[in-house]
């Protein structure tokens, strides 16, 4: 009997520290998982409800935050010069994929490294500024969403031309730092002059340049503001509707943000389509796909948002035929 017992005893000890010295050896082998690095001029605040979107792509593809896949978030803030420094970063602790989530993060993510794959959203025409070889065959290690097509700012103008009184400038706000903005004001002008509509181009590079920006358009009596799409100008879209509100100046954007937040339309493609997008590439590219087989992705749907809450405080009657094409109204 004891005989049994200390043979037990010993089979349970060599069985304990078979465990023990089995254990840390399992947990090496299981895999590693895959972190990727999201990097963006924005904000978390400013990009939150987009997040979800990109947590959706990644989810086709069955991988889920936390549990099967990691993410590491750098955000610029809004300072575009930090972005180098946070894509340098992201490159030295070489993640799997990064997921550079607008224009100037792309350009950033691209001259830090030409081996990681990156997945861009970029509102910066991706072959004008060497992002990728053409639309379809990217080559290198960048894909992604060209989110704004050629004629996106002469199509904005065409609303507000519409709303507008023919007697009143256009104002167009851009930020020069955005490789976009020297192409959009010509566009926008271009269109503005086909129609005998005055332009007023105004900029902004920081954020004490917008009282100035306003005070300008309230001297040159311009009716309406149409804001140039641009991460920086985007970060600061509550300061300038609170402007716009106090000067009485209806404002147009790109994005369904802007007109959910005060301002009086928005025409672009959806920002939330295009994010879950870059989830799904960036997931294809975790399953072993490459970048340069992935053709650029440009958006085929277009929304008209309108505030007409924002309309009647600013006394402006929107035209029947502008309403009959809204994707939304906002009462």
């Amino acid at each position: 009997m004891l005989f049994d017992q200390l043979k037990r005893r010993d089979f349970i000890t060599v069985l304990g520290g078979a465990t023990a010295a089995w254990s840390p050896m399992a947990r090496a082998q299981q895999p590693v998982m895959p972190v990727i690095g999201s990097l963006s001029g924005s904000s978390l605040a400013e990009r939150a409800r987009l997040l979800v979107a990109f947590r959706k792509g990644l989810s086709v593809l069955g991988y889920v935050e936390g549990q099967n896949v990691t993410i590491e978030y750098h955000w610029a803030e809004g300072h575009y010069h930090r972005l180098p420094a946070l894509a340098a970063e992201l490159a030295r602790s070489q993640v799997a994929v990064i997921a550079a989530l607008d224009g100037p993060a792309a350009l950033a993510a691209k001259a830090a490294t030409t081996t990681i794959p990156i997945v861009f959203n970029s509102g910066i025409d991706p072959v004008s500024v060497g992002l990728v070889a053409s639309l379809q065959r990217p080559g290198g290690n960048l894909t992604g969403v060209n989110m704004i097509a050629g004629p996106l700012p002469a199509k904005q103008f065409g609303l507000l031309h519409e709303v507008i009184s023919p007697a009143k400038a256009i104002a167009l706000l851009i930020n020069p730092n955005n490789a976009n903005s020297e192409r959009d004001a010509a566009i926008v002008q271009e269109a503005a002059h086909a129609v005998a509509r005055q332009i007023l181009v105004t900029k902004a590079v920081t954020e004490t340049d917008f009282e100035a920006v306003f005070a300008t358009l309230v001297r040159e009596r311009a009716g309406a503001l149409l804001v140039n799409s641009d991460v920086f100008l985007t970060s600061q879209r509550d300061q300038i509707i609170a402007l716009a509100a106090r000067h009485a100046i209806p404002v147009m954007a790109a994005w369904r943000e802007w007109p959910i937040a005060g301002a009086l339309m928005s025409y672009g493609p959806s920002l939330a389509a295009a994010e879950e997008q870059v989830g799904v590439y960036t997931a294809k590219i975790l399953k072993g796909a490459k970048p340069a087989d992935l053709p650029i992705i440009q958006p085929t749907t277009f929304e008209l948002v309108i505030n007409l809450t924002t309309a009647k405080a600013l006394v402006l009657t929107i035209p029947s035929g502008v309403l009959a094409i809204a994707n939304e109204v906002i009462e």
